[in-house]
């Protein structure tokens, strides 16, 4: 899990990422809107995941199962199952790429 975590940290640093949190009590709930994804780390001594994104700090405790949802080479999600069945769910995406401003259109 650390691996896994230490390299989407360092292959995703221009991508966004949103964050949602499904479980019977309270359905499906968006925690946090497409951000900046600054990073992902999972902390074996408290047996936690950091999910960082620009303004947003997200803790998931006890994780006990990792899913990745790729496209050939592009990773599209992560879904993070803690210790008390909820999941966690972070999407990432690239950015949109704009023209650059006074360019001819």
């Amino acid at each position: 899990m650390a691996a896994l975590f230490r390299c989407m940290s360092k292959i995703l640093p221009n991508h966004e990422a949103e964050i949602e949190v499904n479980s019977l009590a309270i359905g499906a709930q968006t925690e946090s809107e497409f951000a900046p994804f600054l990073g992902i780390v999972y902390d074996p001594k408290s047996d936690m995941v950091e999910v960082l994104l620009e303004g947003w700090d997200h803790t998931i405790f006890s994780p006990r199962e990792v899913f990745v949802d790729h496209d050939g080479i592009k990773l599209k999600s992560v879904m993070i199952m803690d210790g008390d069945g909820i999941q966690q769910i972070v999407r990432l995406r690239e950015p949109l790429a704009l023209p650059a401003l006074g360019a001819a259109a």
